[in-house]
């Protein structure tokens, strides 16, 4: 892979979906677009290049999928979790009260494990029994929607879950696998998107989870993705953005709570 496909392959990442990659990743590309090489029987990145460059091309998927990275675990960050649980959903209630109506996105959902963490939080509340509680779980990766999707994990995947979060799940009798159960999974939508195009929910929501997932894209991208959260919250909905993350010079439409929470500023 030369340094002028690597160059091509940055444009049409960006152009797609607003991810910038950085020179340092350009191993990890090259390991992950030479399966796809191979797959297609190319046999150089002059010709992968060439194929990628062109108008709505099909392999544009799996290019996409193949430079996204899928890192996730269930209850990441649990101090997120345990603040919804203990402040912001009693919060929720007590506001929501009439229409009993609650909405949360998990922009960024990777494999699933993040809004399954959500929905057992939900779930465990039985204040929130005969509410109307969805959560939509998106991805840029169509590979991940799927296996979020399934809800099926190995059991290991499992170990950070909380013992009071453990009943929504079920083991097979080899305890090699994991499966959350139907109630929790009956909470969540999932659907490919990627987060630069259209929108095709209206909202409002509630409570947007987009962690670790801006630290892709430029500051640009990053203020025009955060204006449009705002948009699409509720008035005092809330953002978790991740570890690495901070709205700091980037935004002015949120509020720090503390420890990547942000509440929408008026």
């Amino acid at each position: 892979m030369t340094e002028k496909n690597f160059g091509m392959i940055k444009a049409i990442a960006y152009k797609l979906t607003g991810i910038s990659l950085s020179d340092h990743k350009k191993n990890m590309v090259y390991g992950r677009l030479a399966r796809r090489l191979r797959a297609l029987r190319l046999n150089s990145f002059d010709q992968y290049c060439a194929l990628i460059d062109q108008e709505n091309c099909s392999e544009h998927v799996e290019f996409i999928n193949s430079i996204t990275t899928n890192l996730t675990s269930f209850f990441r960050e649990k101090h997120h979790f345990d603040f919804m649980a203990g402040q912001l959903l009693p919060q929720l209630m007590r506001k929501n009260l009439k229409t009993k109506r609650l909405r949360v996105w998990s922009a960024g959902c990777s494999t699933g494990e993040e809004p399954y963490s959500i929905a057992m939080v939900l779930r465990s509340l039985a204040s929130l029994s005969g509410w109307d509680v969805r959560i939509l779980a998106t991805d840029l990766d169509t590979n991940v929607v799927n296996k979020g999707k399934n809800g099926v994990y190995p059991v290991d995947r499992a170990e950070n879950i909380p013992d009071e979060y453990r009943r929504f799940l079920k083991t097979d009798k080899n305890h090699e696998w994991v499966r959350v159960k139907s109630s929790v999974c009956d909470l969540i939508t999932f659907k490919q998107l990627n987060l630069l195009q259209d929108w095709p929910m209206k909202g409002p929501f509630d409570i947007i989870f987009c962690r670790n997932v801006v630290i892709y894209f430029d500051a640009p991208t990053q203020k025009k993705l955060f204006d449009r959260y705002a948009n699409i919250l509720t008035d005092d909905g809330h953002l978790f953005i991740g570890h690495s993350e901070n709205l700091h010079n980037v935004t002015n439409r949120f509020q720090a709570l503390g420890r990547t929470i942000y509440k929408k500023a008026h």
